[in-house]
């Protein structure tokens, strides 16, 4: 029987242990050691430590696809728990202002990230110190941004190009160099500095500020948090290469951190910018502090106790082979969009080999394929692009959607989910045919698209309408919630609609470098990049 306590019971304590198998890190232990190895680090300074933010600093889904159990906001949680002693910079490169650049996972640019991180540091009880807008050259978009922030009581400080880097370090650190650019003003004996994403200013900053204070008589340190590459595994472990992976666009690359063996006779992973501007980074900090510099190797410079919370290697291992996966098929992806080269489609794939993975080893991919040509051979007409899609669920199962003149394929894809996890039988309607004919009917009226089938977003806004009168519908929009984190695949590149959808309902999204139309306007703002 599909219903009755005791066999509901017991697939729920069965979900649960399924659940507790998959955790391959310990979050709590790993945020134990990481906020310890931070205060220790700040004792080492007598004033102050500017400690450089990597990687995302909320919202890491990252780290947190390739270390099941690593809870993507979990440096917002030591940041609470440093509060007191901690005040937070966010640096953003003016280019990237100019330019407009994308934050992938989210689909947004990287100023309103800024925004968005401004407010999200808010509800976490946490607050900016100041914004600091890198390598100003009064570019018009980033004034505007100036102007908004200061207009809302955000102290904003904007700083040049630093003269003479990288090579002149007598230039560097003087009151041409880092001297040009203001001093922030700081209360706190550990300064976060953070930003949306690479190449923010980050460092820069942090040695700006070195350079003021230093010449105030305070003595202060710098350090860098990392999440990745984790140092203190093999440099060829699935975690480590995963990052290659998201890197790949940047061409970044991981190797043995050649100034730690050199000094300590150890092995230490660090990748290839971080031990490519150590000479210099080194000579920058003892022409800044008049001393030699306490760093021996990039690692020396790095806190991160990530290593530390793995505790079943085997699931970890298996995340990051399917995250290598993941980015293959959103380079490609990117690659038709026009948004990558061919070299990074080529290095992702090289990176696949190594680890000898195929696209098919993503457990939706076959599924979702099926699904397509099980609509083709249904399709009525000719220049139709039929579609597919596949799930998979926290227990296993992996259920599909395809694409029909009424629904686009993830359309059929979430309303057939959330029915099987309900358990509704599939002869059962969520949306009345009449609702489905209306919204067909209000597109057609205000669209000149071939295009009238529901998209997902279209989808979720009707089904949230049936819920109000329909208990069923009500029941199953309730499951909508436990798709978060599962794995999905379609055998197209998603529309704005589904592409929005997806996203607000948290899932791993891939897809094959197809389109699913043959507009070329559809695709005109690149939003619906993963």
């Amino acid at each position: 029987m599909r219903h009755g306590s005791v066999d509901e019971a017991s697939v729920k304590e069965r979900e649960i242990a399924m659940a507790a198998k998959k955790m391959g890190f310990d979050n709590e232990k790993y945020l134990k050691e990481q906020s310890k190895a931070i205060l220790e680090r700040v004792k080492q300074f007598d004033n102050k430590l500017y400690l450089e933010f990597g990687g995302k600093l909320i919202f890491d889904y990252h780290a947190s696809r390739v270390l099941p159990g690593f809870d993507p906001n979990v440096k917002m949680r030591l940041l609470q728990q440093l509060k007191d002693k901690a005040d937070i910079i966010l640096c953003i490169y003016a280019g990237d202002i100019e330019r407009r650049k994308v934050r992938a996972d989210f689909g947004i640019t990287y100023d309103v990230d800024a925004l968005k991180l401004i407010d999200d540091l808010k509800k976490w009880g946490l607050s900016i110190r100041a914004v600091v807008i890198t390598r100003f050259e009064n570019q018009p978009a980033a004034k505007i941004f100036k102007n908004k922030l200061e207009r809302r009581g955000i102290k904003v400080y904007t700083h040049s190009f630093t003269k003479g880097y990288p090579t002149d370090i007598d230039t560097i650190v003087s009151d041409e160099g880092y001297g040009a650019n203001e001093c922030i003003e700081t209360k706190n004996p550990l300064v976060v500095v953070t930003g949306p994403g690479p190449g923010s200013g980050k460092l820069a900053t942090c040695l700006s500020q070195l350079y003021h204070d230093y010449r105030k008589g305070i003595k202060s340190g710098y350090a860098k948090f990392e999440t990745f590459p984790i140092w203190n595994i093999p440099l060829k472990h699935p975690v480590n290469v995963a990052y290659e992976s998201a890197t790949a666009d940047l061409k970044d690359f991981n190797l043995i951190d050649p100034f730690h063996m050199e000094t300590y006779n150890k092995t230490a992973i660090n990748y290839n910018r971080d031990v490519e501007v150590f000479p210099v980074l080194r000579r920058i900090l003892e022409k800044i502090t008049g001393s030699e510099s306490v760093y021996k190797s990039p690692t020396d410079m790095g806190v991160n106790r990530a290593g530390f919370g793995i505790v079943d290697d085997e699931i970890v291992q298996e995340a990051a082979k399917q995250e290598i996966i993941r980015r293959f098929f959103r380079y490609t992806c990117e690659y038709v969009l026009g948004f990558v080269d061919k070299e990074t489609v080529d290095r992702a794939e090289l990176i696949m080999e190594e680890l000898k993975l195929r696209p098919e080893d993503r457990r939706v991919v076959i599924p979702a394929r099926n699904a397509q040509g099980e609509a083709q051979k249904k399709g009525k007409r000719d220049e139709d692009i039929y579609c597919g899609a596949a799930i998979e669920l926290k227990n296993g199962k992996i259920v599909t959607g395809k694409s029909s003149l009424l629904m686009h394929a993830t359309s059929s894809l979430v309303l057939n989910t959330i029915k099987e996890l309900a358990g509704i039988p599939d002869k059962i309607h969520l949306l009345s045919p009449n609702t489905i004919e209306s919204i067909v009917n209000l597109k057609k009226s205000l669209s000149n698209s071939k295009s009238l089938s529901l998209d997902l977003e279209e989808t979720l806004i009707a089904l949230s309408i049936s819920a109000a009168t329909n208990p069923t519908s009500q029941l199953a929009m309730e499951k909508l919630k436990d798709l978060k984190g599962s794995d999905v695949h379609l055998t197209h590149i998603p529309t704005p609609g589904d592409e929005a959808g997806l996203r607000s309902l948290g899932v791993n999204l891939t897809s094959d470098p197809q389109f699913s139309t043959t507009s070329l306007l559809l695709f005109r703002d690149g939003s619906e990049r993963q």
